[in-house]
């Protein structure tokens, strides 16, 4: 297969699973900012409701925040080069929009992320609201300046369970993934 038609057979795919945004690369501020642009740029020509791009931007927000603020150095890859260090990508499907993401994390912290988003998603959109009130309520931060809301955020603005998974290494490193979906109303 040549170059040309590897190119074309990902523009297609792409094209069919309605990705209007994909990016693999190091997460900086100006980054985030530029994705958020993009987006919603991308969301007016659509002529999304004021409530729908909001909603979309809140949680988009809180994922890109994620990413730059809880990544773990990921460790060199078999052939030594860095790996890539995050993943973004949105998608518009019938019922609304996707937004995945990825990253690495190291093993010891892995184990607790899966814990606490199979505890959220065990819970109503009630109880969702009262432990987002709680932890707020709370105060503490952790090492790395959050107080554990994102997840609970997302989750509460999303209104969906969290769809998420773990792919672990044995150089103590896990690839955590996360697809948010976000229905229009």
């Amino acid at each position: 297969m040549t170059q040309i038609q590897e190119v074309f057979d990902l523009y297609d795919s792409m094209e069919r699973k309605n990705i209007m945004l994909s990016f693999k690369g190091d997460m900086s501020t100006d980054l985030l900012t530029s994705i958020l642009q993009l987006i919603e740029n991308k969301l007016d020509r659509f002529g999304e409701s004021p409530k729908i791009k909001r909603r979309m931007f809140n949680i988009l927000v809180e994922c890109l925040q994620n990413l730059y603020h809880h990544i773990d150095q990921p460790p060199l890859a078999a052939d030594g080069k860095p790996r890539p260090s995050v993943i973004v990508m949105i998608a518009k499907n019938i019922t609304g929009y996707s937004i995945i993401t990825g990253n690495y994390v190291l093993n010891d912290n892995a184990e607790a992320l899966k814990n606490r988003l199979e505890e959220i998603n065990g819970m109503t959109a009630d109880e969702v609201k009262k432990l987002y009130k709680s932890v707020l309520a709370d105060g503490k931060m952790s090492d790395k300046g959050g107080g554990g809301l994102g997840m609970i955020d997302i989750a509460r603005k999303s209104g969906e369970k969290l769809d998420f998974g773990f792919i672990p290494f044995e150089d103590g490193s896990t690839f955590f993934s996360l697809n948010v979906k976000v229905k229009q109303d």
